[in-house]
């Protein structure tokens, strides 16, 4: 089985890396400094878990050298999915797998209007995870966890195969029955704690700590709640109260990576994520004041990263 990753950051190196340390076929897009680091010293992971390094199969930033992939892991940031999909057109076998593992309500819409639906399945990742210096991935959150299903047909071959590479890499894994409200439930979560943070320069502790913010929190997350709703997701109706629960859980100082992007001077996830829920608030109907607040204060530090 050949596993190739599609973007090597804190996400890709980091899951990538745990394939390939379990003595699977794993080749690695990485680019710039990242790339020539991985290629003199292999991967280094830092991990709460237990440190590791791997040299993979191969890693290159050039797709026309790479072997026909059996499972395809698109690992960049939301708005960077339709470019990948053009990208690994060359690689695609009749029966290989394509997973987004990103941040972002429609990965697999974004997918969609470039691959052959029977390409993809649907799917996400908890982690807490970065690059640390070209070469080295630091792990720094709870045990990880990808999750993934299907979404437009009922085959459980593919998932089969794909859990199988998950379980032989000792990643936690679980295939979801419903895998859009399980994309849902995470956006939520992320969507709020990264605009929100991104405004006040707060981690998530601090932020569920000031009654007010948290407040501003439920309001962003309740929002996106009622956009999933219009768009006949099958959240059930505690998910916004789960939402805050499960912010409360998260270690005080952890902060997301969309969040750091935007403070840190990078193009961020921020049009994928708040501004996705106003556009989609627009078109269905549904009012988003917190969400628009966030996206239009935070807009022109994104359009300045992307000059």
């Amino acid at each position: 089985m050949h596993t190739v990753i599609i973007g090597v950051g804190g996400v890709g190196g980091y899951f990538g890396g745990k394939i390939a340390y379990s003595g699977q076929k794993v080749t690695l897009l990485a680019r710039g400094k990242h790339l020539e680091a991985i290629k003199k010293k292999g991967l280094v992971v830092k991990s709460i878990e237990g440190d590791f390094s791997v040299k993979p199969y191969q890693v290159t930033n050039n797709i026309d050298i790479v072997e026909k992939a059996d499972v395809i892991l698109v690992c960049t940031k939301s708005w960077q999915v339709r470019e990948a999909a053009r990208q690994i057109q060359p690689i695609l076998k009749e029966d290989t797998v394509v997973i987004p593992l990103q941040n972002g309500a429609d990965n697999v819409e974004k997918l969609e209007q470039e691959l052959k639906t029977e390409h993809i399945l649907g799917g996400l990742c908890k982690i807490y995870s970065k690059i640390e210096s070209p070469g080295t991935i630091l792990h720094f959150g709870f045990p990880p966890e990808i999750i993934f299903g299907n979404v437009f047909n009922k085959e459980s071959e593919k998932l089969e195969k794909v859990k199988r590479i998950f379980d032989t890499a000792g990643i936690k894994n679980k295939i979801a029955d419903d895998i859009n409200v399980a994309i849902w439930r995470k956006f939520m979560f992320i969507a709020a704690v990264s605009g929100l943070g991104a405004l006040t320069r707060a981690t998530i502790g601090e932020m569920y700590s000031d009654m007010e913010l948290r407040k501003i929190l439920a309001m962003v997350v309740s929002e996106i709640y009622q956009v999933a709703k219009a768009k006949k997701v099958n959240l059930e109706e505690t998910a916004v109260s789960a939402t805050m629960d499960f912010i409360a859980g998260q270690p005080f100082d952890s902060t997301a990576s969309t969040q750091r992007d935007i403070l840190e001077g990078r193009p961020s996830e921020l049009e994928d994520f708040n501004g996705y829920i106003v556009k989609e608030g627009k078109r269905l109907g549904v009012e988003t004041p917190a969400n628009k607040f966030v996206y239009y204060c935070l807009k022109p530090m994104e359009e300045k990263a992307r000059k």
